[in-house]
């Protein structure tokens, strides 16, 4: 079943809320193939599994390679809860994802527009379809709302 954007991050969400219940910071990630088909997905893990690396888009390109049998992501599209940082933001690149969709904006650390804008770099071999915003408020409450728990 091909996903729209809404409905990908709509899952993307239900990642990023089990983020939320293992103590990570709540980010989701799904890998969708050209034909809009999940390939791959994954929320934050950089707590259970002591990475530094392992941020929702990273462990999501990770898994959705290793399905492939390609690190080339060509015509793959990432769907992220959050504005990548410039980690995630290079490896998209490296792995020439077509599409970027994100949905909240984060001015503290976003490499896609907010703070540094990276993927657009004309410098870059690769610059993906940007889509910022999709479901951003949903996205934002869930970080807010994990947050506001630690304080």
């Amino acid at each position: 079943m091909s996903l729209s954007d809404a409905e990908a991050m709509t899952a993307a969400l239900v990642l990023a809320r089990q983020s939320f219940d293992r103590g990570e910071i709540p980010v989701g990630a799904v890998v969708l193939d050209a034909a809009g088909e999940v390939i791959a997905s994954a929320h934050n893990e950089r707590e259970s599994a002591h990475d530094p690396t392992a941020h929702a888009e990273v462990v999501a390109l990770r898994r959705a390679g290793a399905a492939l049998g390609s690190w080339q992501l060509s015509g793959a599209t990432l769907v992220v809860t959050l504005e990548p940082c410039t980690m995630c933001a290079g490896a998209l690149v490296l792995a020439r994802v077509a599409r970027l969709v994100f949905g909240a904006w984060d001015p503290k650390a976003g490499a896609v527009g907010s703070l540094w804008d990276v993927v657009r770099d004309r410098r870059l071999n690769h610059r993906p379809q940007v889509v910022g915003g999709v479901l951003a408020d949903d996205s934002a409450a869930l970080l807010t709302e994990f947050f506001a728990s630690r304080r």
